[in-house]
């Protein structure tokens, strides 16, 4: 079977178990909206280093293939190891460089 790459393989690695098992997925945030909220939750993901799978329910790859972003929205998943890490990501406040973040 023929696969294609173009350039460097986009993601980052999986990261595996102590006996070099890939670390099993954890459901992180089903996304819905226009491709923009769906670009940016990746970007997001991508741009600390984590790691996520996408699956794309009720046939919405056919449907990203046809519209460009799958109208059923899309389930991020994420290594079960790095869950409470990601969830602590999406849900964060975004500060601007100037501004001082409180002490809790």
């Amino acid at each position: 079977m023929l696969k294609w790459s173009f350039g460097k393989k986009k993601g980052h690695p999986w990261p595996k178990d102590v006996d070099g098992k890939p670390v099993p997925p954890a459901f992180l945030v089903h996304i819905h909206g226009g491709p923009i909220t769906l670009e940016l939750t990746l970007n997001l993901l991508d741009a600390y280093g984590m790691p996520y799978i996408c699956q794309y329910p009720n046939n919405g790859l056919f449907g990203k293939l046809i519209m460009g972003h799958p109208p059923a929205g899309m389930e991020v998943f994420v290594p079960e190891t790095l869950l409470v890490e990601a969830q602590n990501l999406l849900s964060a406040d975004i500060c601007e460089d100037d501004e001082e973040i409180e002490e809790a």
